[in-house]
């Protein structure tokens, strides 16, 4: 059996905390993992001592608050096998006399606190275990009457722990009437998990690590999720920590006039804003520089909040967009993400495996609209956002922000403000002539080059997207009440129809159109 270091980081088991913890629990240490009833703390301490086992370490269990059974029932739940974790259970349940079971079983209710304690140190010496789940300290507290000898029982234990190399996690469910800072002062560590109810959709878990003796953790609140494998941790996302280096090249989408109005395309490393009103196209122009990139052969990564899979793949098609064949081959991978049931350390989670994992060198956010709606309650949301653009730019990533702007026609407003952490913004815009609702695209900004200032009109057929010349007898078209005073040769349809009505032109009815 391996022998750890005094106070060496020790793997936790579960998947995210030890980037938190820097390493992960320290050896020969009792920690304190506390929160609500059903926050998560069976299944992380289930997931710590598993860890242990696949190191070849002796792992133990003491349970005063969950039988033998129920602990089983979790880790069939998950798919888990609990061999080679001794369970000592010291709450039976009601069939406690059942000669097949191995362990002892005795009712805390009917002991006296120092009995209960010697029992479980018994246990401790016999097993002489690397890794210890202790559950739960509180009927150890409710045993002790009072919180003088509540915290000598608790120093008692972890004194014991110490003396026997042993790195234990100590569960609390809070059950006091206010939180108990007791044990606090003598853990080596502790960290809080909590669960979050929104008035609407699924509950939220988030975690936080209060303190950790010795060790630079990362602070503040990290989501984690509990699904069929165990427990995953989100650490926070910050930018500062992720770089990787990439060469500096322009990336063009498969419409040569739009790459003309962006000097060339958009370069890698940078994040872009499409913004307009529903059904101008924003979707259809950020496809665009993704299908490109798929023809290159580079992954992709589409988050989708307002289609499903099967509406976006039809779509796509609808406009020469063939993105089934790219699924089916693994190089773009689709997330259809559920505003209520997704959190911000999720989501961000989703985004990193992608890039990491998978090599994603362009990711479409469609829309931002969505985003904000499952981030119902977070007043970082600009702040959040800034960080996982940086850090997409920072991994050498095309990012393609879509954001749907309030109105169809006329005055229009944002929901939020998200132009300052975007390198390039591209605004779309409706507008009527000759009879026509038609579309106008221009480029506000571009930090990384030159860009052209004009204004031009674009059309969306089975063809894909189609740029014309610039608006040039047009004022107010980005207002949304444009007024002409040109020539109405100047409009896409009217100069291309002679060459659509031409067999050889390889050019679509401009009548026929599609797109969001």
């Amino acid at each position: 059996m391996p022998v750890a270091i005094d106070a060496e980081p020790i793997p936790t088991g579960v998947p995210g905390l030890d980037h938190i913890l820097n390493g992960g629990f320290a050896s020969q240490r009792a920690h304190l993992i506390e929160g609500c009833p059903g926050a998560g703390k069976t299944t992380l301490g289930l997931q710590f001592l598993m860890e242990g086992v696949r190191s070849g370490e002796r792992a133990l269990y003491i349970t005063l608050s969950e039988s033998r059974r129920e602990l089983f029932s979790v880790a069939e739940r998950h798919g888990w096998s609990l061999d080679g974790i001794d369970i000592y259970e010291l709450v039976p349940p009601e069939l406690s006399l059942d000669p097949e079971l191995q362990q002892s079983l005795v009712h805390s209710s009917d002991l006296e606190l120092g009995e209960t304690v010697r029992m479980a140190l018994a246990e401790i010496e016999r097993v002489n275990p690397s890794r210890v789940v202790f559950d739960s300290l509180s009927e150890i507290r409710l045993l002790s009457q009072d919180s003088l000898r509540y915290r000598r029982q608790v120093l008692a234990l972890k004194s014991y722990f110490l003396l026997n190399d042993a790195t234990v996690l100590m569960l609390d469910d809070l059950s006091a009437e206010a939180d108990d800072l007791n044990l606090h002062s003598i853990s080596h560590a502790v960290i809080r998990l909590e669960q979050v109810t929104p008035d609407y959709g699924a509950a939220r878990r988030r975690m936080h690590v209060i303190k950790m003796r010795g060790t630079k953790y990362q602070g503040g609140y990290h989501d984690f999720a509990i699904r069929k494998g165990g427990l995953r941790v989100y650490p926070r996302l910050v930018a500062a920590g992720h770089h990787a280096a990439f060469a500096s090249e322009t990336v063009p989408s498969n419409v040569a006039e739009l790459d003309h109005i962006l000097g060339g395309g958009l370069d890698r490393g940078t994040t872009t804003l499409v913004i307009g009103p529903s059904g101008v196209g924003k979707s259809t122009l950020a496809l665009s520089f993704l299908v490109a990139a798929l023809d290159r052969d580079e992954h992709a990564l589409l988050l989708s909040f307002d289609e499903t899979i099967g509406i976006l793949l039809r779509r796509a098609a609808g406009v020469g967009m063939d993105l089934a064949g790219h699924v089916e081959d693994r190089r773009l991978q689709i997330e259809q993400i559920d505003p209520a049931d997704v959190s911000p350390g999720d989501f961000a989670g989703r985004i990193r495996d992608a890039v990491e994992e998978n090599g994603a060198r362009i990711v479409v956010i469609d829309s931002l609209t969505g985003y904000m709606s499952a981030m119902t309650g977070e007043p970082a949301l600009v702040l959040q956002m800034h960080e996982l653009v940086t850090y997409l730019n920072q991994q050498g990533v095309v990012t393609v922000l879509i954001l749907a702007q309030h109105g169809m026609v006329g005055r229009m407003d944002s929901p939020v403000d998200l132009t300052y952490v975007s390198d390039t913004v591209v605004m779309l815009r409706f507008f009527e002539a000759a009879g026509r609702v038609r579309r106008a695209l221009s480029v506000l900004k571009k930090r990384t080059g030159p860009h052209e200032d004009t204004i031009r009109e674009f059309r969306i057929d089975h063809g894909g997207l189609r740029v014309g010349d610039a608006l040039k007898g047009f004022r107010g078209v980005l207002t949304g009440v444009p007024t002409f005073d040109g020539d109405r040769r100047d409009l896409l349809d009217d100069r291309t129809t002679a060459a659509s009505e031409s067999p050889e032109s390889g050019i679509r009815n401009p009548d026929t159109h599609a797109g969001r």
